[in-house]
């Protein structure tokens, strides 16, 4: 059987110091007291700790390798932000390191943790909706690795972040829908906790009250068109019925017009339906689905870009990047349009 290796982890927890400060004594930064350092290099020459390979040119002149963290890649959004880090990486010589966590706060923990911090130059993240303790990210940012968070972003941790106008997005979404008539207006929100969630819920309120109306149901569950099917069965067993609902993304959305088509029900006609991402998929849907979309490759090719000067600027300062979004207007908020009639049962 192998032996497995000392980590600096293992090392921080003999001297019951964080690992945080492990990775600076070794890397000998200002704020580590000579006494500090000799212990820690002390304690790791008797554990047999063997630094990874590219420790030296961490210190030295990088690896040129960044980290990207993400929940899935098998949606569009994802996909498309992956080719903007990955073009922009290569542009600036750099490789891109993908690490997935299905949306599991424990993986994500687990990913972050054992990432060796001499490996990469920097992290990219975007979090769970899972996630709610963000010690694993604040402890890299506390050994001075260069980490900038996309898309779904913590309040809590203080470093870069790039995201679309979540806010004015929903806004976008509520007014056009007002504007075509529609007045009991429910919301299929995203998971609690999240920022994009309580932004584009906070839009979607805000405008509501602009134009003094009520909410007609907020449900927060997740991202998937089952969780729309399932939210959109709740909203309408109650008996104020929404005529129209704004998705906190098109997954959700696509699962809301499903629903309605399998209940009869008019969509457009009867119940407007808009999304929030702009995903292909919206374009072929029947109907059509109108919707918000999010500027996902710009997102991640200056995610990028502010890694890289994190990378190759200490000093350089912290950024909050809000990326402006686009109302699409299609077939599900139009009332009175043809498409109502297609029904599936007539075609073979």
């Amino acid at each position: 059987m192998t032996k497995r290796l000392t980590t600096i982890k293992d090392i921080a927890k003999t001297l019951g110091i964080s690992v945080a400060t492990v990775s600076r004594a070794m890397r000998d930064t200002y704020d580590v007291s000579a006494e500090t350092r000799k212990l820690v290099l002390d304690t790791a020459a008797k554990m047999n700790y063997r630094p990874n390979f590219n420790a030296t040119g961490l210190v030295k002149s990088g690896t040129h390798k960044i980290a990207v963290i993400i929940p899935a890649i098998t949606n569009y959004y994802f996909s498309t932000v992956i080719t903007g880090i990955q073009e922009y990486a290569l542009e600036h010589n750099y490789q891109v390191m993908l690490y997935l966590t299905n949306d599991s706060a424990y993986w994500e923990t687990k990913v972050v943790r054992e990432l060796s911090l001499s490996s990469v130059d920097g992290l990219l993240a975007c979090i769970t909706y899972e996630t709610a303790d963000f010690s694993h990210f604040q402890e890299l940012i506390e050994a001075d690795v260069p980490l900038v968070f996309f898309d779904r972003v913590p309040e809590s941790v203080s470093t870069s972040v790039v995201v679309q106008d979540d806010y004015t997005g929903a806004c976008l979404a509520t007014e056009h829908l007002i504007a075509q008539g529609y007045s009991r207006i429910a919301h299929l929100a995203g998971p609690r906790g999240l920022n994009l969630t309580q932004q584009r819920l906070q839009g979607y309120l805000d405008t509501l009250k602009k134009h003094n109306l009520e909410s007609y149901g907020v449900i927060h569950s997740g991202f998937s068109d089952e969780n729309g099917r399932h939210d959109m069965g709740i909203l309408f067993n109650s008996t104020s019925k929404p005529d129209a609902i704004f998705s906190v993304n098109d997954r959700k959305a696509f699962g809301a017009i499903l629903w309605l088509r399998e209940q009869g029900i008019l969509v457009g006609e009867e119940v407007g339906v808009i999304g929030f991402t702009n995903d292909p998929i919206s374009k072929i849907i029947t109907p059509s689905l109108s919707t918000i979309a999010e500027p996902a490759y710009e997102i991640g090719r200056k995610s990028c870009e502010v890694l890289i000067k994190h990378i190759q600027k200490q000093s350089y300062p912290v950024q909050e990047i809000s990326l402006p979004t686009e109302l699409i207007i299609r077939a599900s908020t139009q009332r009175g349009a043809d498409f109502n009639t297609f029904n599936l049962s007539k075609k073979r």
